[in-house]
């Protein structure tokens, strides 16, 4: 007879999670799903947009991202659950907005993590030539997806702490270039006049891009069941996260625009040739912190979207076992595995304006849902556990939030609504299926 002690089996819910994400690790985390690819391209298309005005499109964005961060640092302090806006939905309008609130980040998530992966595999070829062949771009998505699941795997603290590494290894170069930057810039390429702006909808073409640029901390604040203490952790590295985040893009705005002037509109490579004109050996350092920043993106990314899998397992709306985790390392493999593979075989396609275009009108419409579920959350009193974050103005946040992205949704595109229109009508009828066949089994519905 074997004496070998059975295998563990798989955890389930979030009681399998492991509660280590602090306040540092939760807003480095922030800080790595928001810089990401478009830092790095930024400068040079507001440039090209709106002029020398282009840090007033950085500065009316960050007026509008505050309040929406504000509103999902409110909103986690008050929902514990894993799956962020999809919780924070799910507890503020029932199991129907959740689900498609939830399911439409998750297909937003999954097509920006393809078009970074994208872009990773062009900069990386700009530094070595030999990655320039499409079966040699493929080779390296494909394992760089394959690393990125390894960290996640073996356990959350791992890839935490690899996101916190990565973290300071990107910002070191980027806030020693606007530090070295400011003495060289010439402040006529520079413009902080309404007056310079040239038309409105110049500027709110701009918004849409700074608001792409800007999104991130909805992933980063998935996983809330590995949140330590959410009610004091989330608001403070949701502010601090976004508030660096924003002074970031706003000096490389200044520093670009000064360095460069005009030829800044034209770079294709902006940030790299502001350093290469400030110091020989720059644009080489900066093109490799790119490929640093992405990396740390991609595995942001990763960490928070397998968790919104894993969520919407655990409540029903996917099979049980996405839902569960190793028993060693209390990861949700599955959701890790589906989610990379999803954004590897779309990044290996290299579709990025069709990804993009999905990505950027949903997370607005997220961003919207968000402020009204922190309205209707802290409006019922909701608190889960500890003391909650209220929102500074009461109700006025929540509500200057969702008309500041309803306002940036009426620039987007006819070909952007439609992207949209489509994946709403496709997650309308997964969950219209789910509720037929729990039905004929007489399963509750969540």
């Amino acid at each position: 007879m074997s004496t070998s002690s059975p295998l563990p089996r798989p955890l389930q819910g979030d009681a399998a999670l492991v509660r280590a994400i602090g306040t540092l690790v939760l807003a480095a985390a922030i800080v790595n799903s928001t810089v990401g690819g478009g830092i790095f391209r930024m400068p040079g298309a507001l440039a090209s947009g709106v002029g020398i005005a282009a840090p007033l499109a950085l500065i009316a964005g960050a007026f509008a991202i505050v309040p929406i961060a504000l509103c999902f640092a409110a909103a986690g302090s008050r929902t514990h659950a894993t799956g962020g806006p999809y919780t924070y939905l799910s507890v503020a309008f029932g199991p129907f907005v959740g689900f498609v609130g939830g399911a439409l980040m998750w297909i937003s998530h999954v097509a920006s993590s393809a078009a970074v992966a994208a872009s990773f595999s062009q900069q990386v070829a700009s530094l070595a030539p030999a990655f320039d062949s499409s079966g040699a771009r493929a080779a390296l998505i494909i394992g760089t997806y394959a690393a990125l699941f390894a960290l996640n795997a073996f356990g959350v603290k791992l890839g935490s702490r690899a996101i916190a590494a990565l973290a300071g290894i990107k910002l070191a170069p980027l806030v020693l270039l606007v530090l070295i930057g400011l003495p060289f810039v010439d402040w006529g390429q520079v413009s902080f006049d309404p007056g310079d702006v040239p038309s409105l909808a110049a500027l709110g073409g701009s918004l849409v891009l700074v608001m792409f640029a800007y999104s991130g901390l909805e992933t980063a604040l998935v996983p809330s069941g590995e949140f330590d203490d959410p009610a004091r952790t989330v608001p403070r590295a949701t502010v601090v996260a976004i508030l660096i985040v924003v002074a970031l893009y706003l000096g490389l705005q200044i520093v670009g625009q000064g360095v460069l002037g005009s030829a800044l509109a034209t770079s294709p490579v902006p940030i790299a040739d502001t350093a290469g004109a400030i110091f020989g050996v720059g644009r080489t350092l900066l093109l490799v912190t790119a490929c640093v920043s992405m990396a740390g993106f991609l595995l942001g990314n990763l960490l928070g979207s397998s968790r919104l899998l894993f969520a919407l397992g655990r409540d029903g709306y996917l099979p049980a076992v996405f839902g569960r985790a190793s028993p060693r390392y209390r990861v949700p493999v599955l959701g890790l595995a589906t989610h990379a593979g999803l954004a590897c075989l779309l990044a290996v396609g290299g579709s990025f304006d069709a990804l993009a275009a999905v990505s950027g009108g949903a997370i607005c419409i997220v961003y919207a849902s968000v402020a009204l579920a922190a309205w209707r959350l802290q409006r019922r009193g909701i608190a889960e556990r500890g003391a909650p974050f209220r929102l500074p103005g009461g109700m006025l946040m929540p509500i200057v939030g969702f008309a500041i992205m309803a306002a940036i949704c009426t620039t987007l595109k006819a070909e952007e609504w439609r992207a949209i229109a489509i994946s709403l009508g496709v997650l309308v009828l997964v969950y219209a299926l789910l509720r037929a066949v729990r039905r004929r089994v007489h399963v509750p519905a969540p």
